[in-house]
């Protein structure tokens, strides 16, 4: 494991629409917050298609960054396979005591596109409908 650990975002699911939230379409969810404030939260309200685990539906995680992706999941219970939600960008979910924890490996951390980020809009990853 990549140690010490460098925290990202915390995701909070809800149910409650907020303003400025955005819509990713192909995980049917609506995120607000990231990139907003100082603590990265990231509100996360997932629709009736959402393909994501019920764990990160239902209970927060909390997201840090890894320098080698594979390595950090050597021995540990997968709840997400690792995956590129953005050019630049593994992502993997762990389930520890109960609790999902997002892994991230980052191309280029100073560019860090990120699943649920705001910043991905600017990298060319696809976004959907911002709600206004």
């Amino acid at each position: 494991m990549s140690l010490p650990l460098k925290y990202h975002h915390i995701g909070i699911p809800t149910d409650i629409p907020r303003d400025g939230e955005e819509y990713l379409e192909e995980y049917d969810v609506y995120t607000h917050g990231y990139g907003e404030n100082p603590y990265r939260t990231e509100w996360m309200r997932f629709g009736p298609r959402c393909p994501l685990p019920e764990l990160v539906k239902t209970v927060p995680h909390v997201a840090f960054e890894v320098d080698d992706l594979q390595t950090d999941l050597v021995g540990k219970e997968i709840l997400i396979e690792p995956n590129s939600p953005s050019p630049g960008v593994m992502v993997a979910f762990i389930v520890d005591n109960g609790v999902p924890i997002e892994f991230l490996q980052v191309e280029h951390p100073e560019q860090a596109p990120r699943l649920f980020s705001p910043a991905a809009e600017q990298s060319g990853h696809p976004r959907q409908n911002r709600r206004n």
